[in-house]
């Protein structure tokens, strides 16, 4: 029997000001609420505009339990749909990406639909005649999600008719991607390479929490960071250059004074990024030609201030994270309650010196990937919080670190660098945009 069901208020009752409940992490029923109502009543990430470089061109998403599929038509327009065949429901594109062609052409009867969605042939058509074929919604073509846009080339998208604008839900959190474009001396970014893909066993939301968890890296990661840096000092000799490597691993092993003064912004919508003064990508070694390369392209003052601002990690609301400095975004997909197939991205920087991109793909590979030494630190707690959050000995999650007896919600602002605020403005968009349209739902049954 459910537990939950489409009780708004026994939703609401798992976040409190300081403390969520373990069910949002542990509970079947719960994802499947997620997948139902979080998903569709957020603006979720789709893919870029450089992965459709060409007509015909097309990749395909999940927003919750719905594959999507995104195109891009003959007059360059880019557009989205439900990845469903409207005869049988058959998906149209199974791969990750490709290209179509003039047309898609489901596997199943051979439908076929112009890359705007439009249906274009069915075979043996007369056979459709007289039986008013023309007035159902498989004549329409592929079914389109009406709630799209391209942010700097960014595709998002929303499934629910109703909801939060675009503009509203990501408001000035926005910065982050505009100072990751503006990085490239032409303004543009562009994907050359397949992400790194790879499962954890764990809740997607741990992931997501531990973006901006600044009081982990100098305990979790000490056995591999912190020995990478302890052997660079030990074999270093008379070298003055730092490696790329130890510059990437070294800030890890930073003190807390660090994070609490480099600070964490918060905006609403459970947006949020730490590294407002500082970030562990405050130090990285000068590329030759790059800084010359945006003043030409920005003037003086423009070109260091895009490059002055290197926040670390921001969190967009509900599941992906964006490394504007080193151009990464990472994106967490809920695959059950206990599963998250994490893609990892990188861009480059039309434009910039190949150093940069070299940089980007090295850190992604030596922090993020599976074969990293540093992001077995992190699954390790993610899947040891897992089975932890099984046990009865306390149910509640604690999250009261440097809170504020009524903390307002939904408001921009700059705190400590180790604060779990930002931590608690995501659950406060989670109750929020998981309840939003439950009381609708319960109206229209009844």
């Amino acid at each position: 029997m459910a537990k939950y069901g489409q009780n708004a208020d026994a939703i609401a009752a798992l976040v409190r000001e300081a403390e969520v409940h373990r069910d949002v992490y542990v509970d079947p029923e719960i994802f499947e609420l997620e997948m139902e109502h979080l998903f569709p009543n957020s603006w979720i990430y789709v893919g870029h505009a450089s992965q459709l470089g060409k007509p015909g061109d097309f990749i395909t998403a999940n927003i919750g339990r719905q594959p999507v599929l995104a195109s891009r038509h003959t007059d360059g327009s880019i557009h989205v749909f439900y990845n469903r065949c409207p005869h049988k429901g058959v998906k149209i594109a199974s791969e990750p990406c490709g290209n179509t062609g003039k047309f898609f052409r489901c596997p199943y009867h051979a439908w076929s639909f112009k890359t705007d969605g439009s249906l274009l042939a069915i075979p043996l058509k007369k056979g459709y005649e007289g039986t008013g074929f023309g007035d159902t919604q498989a004549n329409e073509g592929l079914s389109k999600v009406r709630n799209v846009v391209i942010y700097r080339d960014f595709i998002f998208a929303r499934l629910s008719d109703d909801g939060v604008s675009f503009e509203d839900y990501f408001g000035e959190s926005l910065s982050t991607i505009d100072n990751m474009v503006d990085r490239s001396p032409e303004g543009k970014l562009a994907v050359q390479a397949t992400p790194i893909r790879y499962m954890h066993t764990c809740n997607w939301k741990m992931l997501v929490e531990n973006q901006t968890d600044t009081c982990h890296p100098m305990v979790a990661h000490e056995s591999s960071a912190g020995t990478a840096v302890k052997v660079w000092k030990r074999e270093q000799g008379d070298s003055t250059e730092t490696p790329m490597a130890v510059q990437l691993y070294g800030p890890f092993m930073s003190p807390y004074e660090f994070y609490e003064q480099s600070g964490i912004r918060i905006w609403p919508n459970g947006h949020g990024h730490t590294g407002v003064a500082n970030s562990i990508h405050s130090n990285y070694s000068d590329i030759e030609g790059y800084l010359g390369q945006m003043v030409a392209a920005y003037g003086e003052e423009r070109a260091h201030e895009i490059l002055g601002e290197v926040r670390h990690n921001t969190v967009y609301f509900p599941n992906i994270m964006v490394k504007g400095a080193v151009q990464i975004l990472r994106n967490f997909i809920p695959i059950a309650v206990d599963r998250t197939l994490v893609e990892s991205w990188v861009y480059r920087l039309v434009g910039a010196p190949d150093k940069l991109y070299e940089r980007a793909l090295m850190y992604n590979r030596f922090i993020n990937a599976p074969t990293s030494i540093v992001g077995h630190d992190d699954l390790e707690m993610y899947e040891r919080a897992q089975e932890g959050l099984k046990s009865n000995g306390n149910q509640w999650v604690n999250l009261r670190r440097l809170y504020e007896n009524h903390e307002e919600q939904d408001v921009t602002a700059v705190i400590n660098g180790t604060s779990e605020r930002q931590m608690r403005n995501q659950f406060h968009a989670w109750s929020k945009f998981m309840t939003m349209d439950m009381d609708k739902r319960v109206e229209a049954a009844e």
